[in-house]
């Protein structure tokens, strides 16, 4: 019976991806590809993002930006190998993101991120993205999947899939994350969850050069629901508690929270949103274990 219960899930999600396919001619050669990094913008900080939310999320744009230090460090080289930067453009302006290596042409990110993006690139392997580091892989897109329920004014499905223009090569230093088996039900609250990223150290800060991390416990969604409405935490949401500060900021939209499992590093969140990054409520993410019939139709296509 439960096999078939994830049969019935798998085949749902067949008609739960739309898609944008990516023109071609914009596609460069990733050997060639250069970013104007003075033009580079996180996606929280465009007017497309904030006219997405609610009319009671709008005041939080006005108000000062918190200019405390987002209490995370500088992660050792190769120390996350599954984390990517997001770059790409949409309405003539470029925008970043994180996300997660699936499988060899595959990325894992946020539907908020790319669901109208008109290009963009990944850059694997890299600790410090402002320069060519001989470690990094820079792949164009090829096509982006998103959630067909994503609700770009409550965040809700905020989880999308980038398909790359060639193959990552693996090494050391760039590897595939490992997901929650199908079936997994756990809620994986009380455990210490990381999220890593390029996003700033503070609300309306720069993004820093290198890759950091923080951690602090995930906690349950009867919690994150004192701080959130019920339209925006839903059961396939997670939350992330920010003790000390502690959290993700713009420019970590679409990166992957994980957990210790054992021996293993298994992502079992996506970056969707927070206020004023640490701004006294929880951050929120979308719950892998959720959407993982959905993420294997789409790597399926």
């Amino acid at each position: 019976m439960e096999k078939l219960l994830l049969l019935i899930a798998v085949v749902a999600a067949v008609a739960s991806a739309k898609s944008i396919d990516i023109d071609s001619s914009q596609v460069q050669p990733f050997e060639s590809i250069g970013i104007g990094w003075s033009q580079v913008q996180p996606i929280e900080d465009s007017d497309q993002y904030w006219a997405r939310l609610p009319a009671e999320m709008q005041y939080l744009r006005k108000q000062e930006p918190d200019r405390r230090i987002v209490n995370g460090q500088e992660a050792t080289p190769g120390q996350f190998p599954y984390q990517v930067f997001v770059n790409y453009q949409e309405n003539g302006k470029s925008f970043n993101c994180g996300g997660s290596i699936l499988n060899s042409n595959h990325i894992l990110t946020a539907a908020h991120c790319v669901w109208r993006a008109e290009s963009g690139i990944v850059i694997a392997g890299a600790h410090n993205r402002v320069i060519e580091e001989p470690t990094q892989q820079r792949i164009s897109f090829a096509k982006v999947y998103y959630h067909a329920d994503y609700n770009e004014n409550t965040l809700v499905n905020d989880i999308a899939i980038i398909r790359l223009s060639g193959h990552i090569t693996f090494n050391a230093r760039v590897q595939a994350v490992r997901l929650p088996a199908l079936g997994d039900n756990r809620q994986f609250a009380g455990l210490t969850g990381t999220v890593s990223g390029f996003g700033a150290l503070c609300s309306g800060c720069s993004s820093p050069d290198v890759l950091r991390y923080v951690s602090n416990p995930i906690i349950t969604n009867a919690e994150c629901l004192e701080h959130w409405p019920n339209t925006m935490v839903q059961e396939s949401s997670l939350c992330l508690s920010i003790a000390g500060e502690r959290g993700a900021c713009q420019g970590d939209s679409g990166g992957p929270l994980t957990v210790v499992d054992g021996e293993n590093t298994l992502q079992v969140g996506v970056v969707s949103f927070g206020r004023r990054c640490v701004d006294g409520a929880p951050s929120v993410y979308a719950r892998v274990t959720y959407y993982l019939g959905w993420i294997l139709h789409v790597m399926s296509l």
